[in-house]
């Protein structure tokens, strides 16, 4: 089966359509009024009707079924083409389509096999021949004007000044909707194609207009850009018109008349306005007169008919030229013809000759060999049982040589390769060693100190209370009075007491002051060991107890799951939860989105994930409970542990509880895995 086109191919795809069923490769029509759609093999075969037939191409190449592929779309898009182009005028005649031009020079010289066209020349006249097909009719009688297919009474009928918004396009209005979910719904525009295609407009495209609230209950119609889809977007609003229900009948009722549409073709007003249509009509087309129109393609006929005329000139001109060439060259090959049989007759003759004086040579060389041959065996024989016996030993030496040359290298090649595994297992040894006992004896440092930085607190707040005490009893002592000569003494005690107690105070000030700073050193120094055994286990401890944990990493394995239940093919399914999942590590890593609210929790403020917010409903809606809880344990670990740079942070983990690891958990598990080591090399080594 062919792979899938991609969209960027299908107008390519369509044109290569048009030109097998153009050149006949594929066939329609099965009869004179029976046709049949040749890329649809296993439905209805040879029992379609011309209108039937164009229905269904029509509905197909610009549908939006997910079950049709752009190669379905395409072959279907070209079909329609076919049909509009050859078939229209002799749907119920001949079984051949008709010609449209009565000289047929293009066509042979665009679909020829001759040598002396080049395959450029083939490309450029096939092309030309599908534009003069597609879009002019030549008269039978030999008329050189162009006329187009439907400037007919439609044309003659409308004001050629007038100004319409160009491809053609209808105005549908009064589409029934109703309210779900919060907004307005209403009939799809496939379904409307269809029902306009039943009535013999056929509409390429019917678009609804969609704004915040939902549908808007107006949707506009697309018809082909030729005289063939204006001629159906007027007789689209005359139908209308004729049911009173045209535009004028809209602007009388407006919504206070009967529910049923109101349609209408596309004028500057409707372009002009301000409303959604407007908008809209102002995205995908212009105003344009009929009378524009029709110059701009009389232009390009005149331009089209001239360019031809000078290709074919230019053509006769190369095809004179050629066949002068033709005929020198068939004079010079019939010379070369007549001198080739007298060299091939006068090489045989030599032939001839030399094959005898060869036959001569070779019996005599033949009688000599002979007698050689008869010398050579009996000396071979000889050298034969000397050779065997030659070989018996050479042989015996030869397997004990190669033998041991091979014992030697692979003794040699494992000895390196077990010297330099044991060297590498030594180093990893030693470094891990190293590494658990440096974190063991610091961490037991780092708790000496602490318990000698609280010893020293306490007694700088004992001495401070006692010197306090002192103070008071010297005012105390003071105010007692002067002229006591015993509390004078007991004042001058206390002074020096005072002043000892000052001094052991400003010590003990010193020696904290010097015990903080060794502690902040302390825990630089283990933060820097806990990322270093972060570090280390990042490879080592996979699927164990203790190990690294990325702290706001988002899980994706939810989306992958939610995918497989929309997508049949896996691959589009991983593909789009790929997509999904980068959405949202973009979204956690915004700082402006700020998903939380402050609640009091035991007259504590505390911030929690708002489960309000547009886009955590969003996700909930759209991709499920699982995806939602995913997205809200990334939110809530990158809200604990980096709520400022809002990126991904590695923490040391305890699997098993659920909890982060301590450094002893982390140093524990590290001389678990050095000990198992050590034990399973042991044990290889007896072996």
């Amino acid at each position: 089966m062919d792979s899938d086109i991609s969209e960027s191919e299908m107008e390519e795809y369509q044109v290569k359509t048009y030109e097998e069923l153009n050149n006949g490769i594929k066939r329609v029509r099965t009869s004179n009024d029976a046709f049949t759609c040749p890329y649809c093999p296993k439905k209805r075969k040879g029992d379609y009707q011309y209108k039937e037939l164009l229905q269904h191409a029509s509905g197909i190449g610009n549908g939006n079924s997910a079950k049709r592929t752009v190669r379905d779309k395409a072959n279907h898009q070209g079909l329609t083409k076919y049909l509009e182009a050859n078939m229209g005028a002799d749907a119920g005649g001949s079984s051949e389509p008709v010609a449209k031009t009565k000289d047929d020079t293009l066509a042979a010289i665009g679909n020829g096999n001759s040598g002396e066209i080049t395959a450029r020349d083939n490309e450029n006249h096939q092309g030309l021949t599908k534009d003069l097909e597609a879009n002019m009719w030549v008269d039978a009688g030999g008329s050189s004007e162009p006329v187009a297919k439907t400037e007919d009474d439609t044309l003659a009928d409308c004001d050629r000044e007038e100004m319409f918004v160009w491809p053609w396009i209808g105005i549908v209005v009064n589409i029934p909707t109703e309210r779900k979910d919060g907004r307005y719904v209403g009939q799809s525009g496939s379904k409307l194609r269809d029902q306009f295609i039943k009535r013999g407009f056929n509409p390429t495209r019917v678009h609804p207009l969609w704004n915040f609230r939902g549908h808007s209950g107006t949707a506009v119609v697309e018809f082909n850009k030729d005289w063939s889809g204006f001629s159906n977007a007027m007789s689209f609003e005359k139908a209308y018109e004729a049911d009173h229900h045209g535009k004028r009948d809209w602007k009388l009722f407006m919504n206070n008349g009967p529910s049923d549409l109101y349609g209408w073709v596309a004028r500057a007003d409707d372009y002009n306005s301000n409303g959604i249509i407007g908008e809209h009509l102002k995205k995908i087309g212009d105003l344009r007169t009929i009378s524009d129109l029709m110059d701009e393609e009389h232009r390009k006929t005149n331009k089209l008919v001239s360019n031809l005329t000078n290709i074919i000139e230019v053509k006769n001109r190369h095809l004179e030229e050629i066949k002068g060439k033709f005929s020198e060259t068939a004079e010079t090959m019939e010379k070369l013809m007549t001198e080739k049989d007298k060299l091939h007759h006068s090489y045989n003759e030599e032939i001839k000759k030399i094959q005898m004086s060869a036959r001569d040579h070779f019996l005599r060389i033949f009688n000599d060999h002979e007698k050689l041959k008869s010398q050579v065996e009996s000396h071979k024989h000889e050298l034969d049982e000397r050779g065997k016996q030659l070989e018996m030993r050479e042989a015996k030496n030869e397997t004990e040589r190669k033998k041991l040359s091979e014992d030697i290298e692979k003794n040699a090649l494992r000895n390196s390769s077990l010297q330099l595994a044991s060297i590498e297992q030594i180093k990893a040894d030693e470094n891990v060693l190293k590494l658990a006992e440096e974190q063991k004896r610091k961490k037991e440092d780092l708790h000496k100190r602490i318990i000698l930085l609280e010893k020293q607190l306490d007694a700088k707040q004992a001495l401070e209370l006692e010197i306090e005490q002192m103070k008071g009893s010297l005012n105390v002592m003071k105010h007692m009075g002067d002229d006591d000569l015993e509390v004078l003494q007991k004042v001058d005690g206390m002074h020096s007491m005072l002043r000892e107690k000052e001094s052991e105070l400003e010590s003990l000030e010193s020696l904290n002051q010097h015990l903080i700073v060794k502690e902040r050193k302390s825990n630089d120094e283990l933060q820097d060991a806990r990322k270093e055994l972060i570090n280390g286990l990042r490879d080592v401890s996979k699927g164990g107890k203790i190990g690294v944990k990325r702290m706001g990493e988002l899980d994706n394995k939810p989306f992958h799951e939610a995918m497989l239940k929309r997508y049949k093919d896996e691959e589009a399914a991983d593909d789009r939860a790929t997509e999904l999942c980068s959405l949202w590590e973009e979204y956690l890593r915004d700082p402006e989105w700020h998903p939380f609210k402050v609640v009091i929790v035991n007259d504590k403020p505390q911030e929690m994930i708002n489960e309000e917010d547009e886009k955590l409903k969003g996700v909930r809606e759209e991709l499920g409970e699982d995806v939602y809880l995913a997205v809200k344990a990334a939110l809530a670990e990158i809200n604990d542990y980096n709520p400022s740079g809002r990126y991904i942070v590695s923490e040391l983990w305890n699997y098993d509880e659920g909890r982060k690891a301590t450094l002893k958990e982390g140093s524990r598990f590290l001389l678990d895995k050095y000990k198992a080591a050590q034990l399973k090399r042991g044990i290889g080594g007896r072996f």
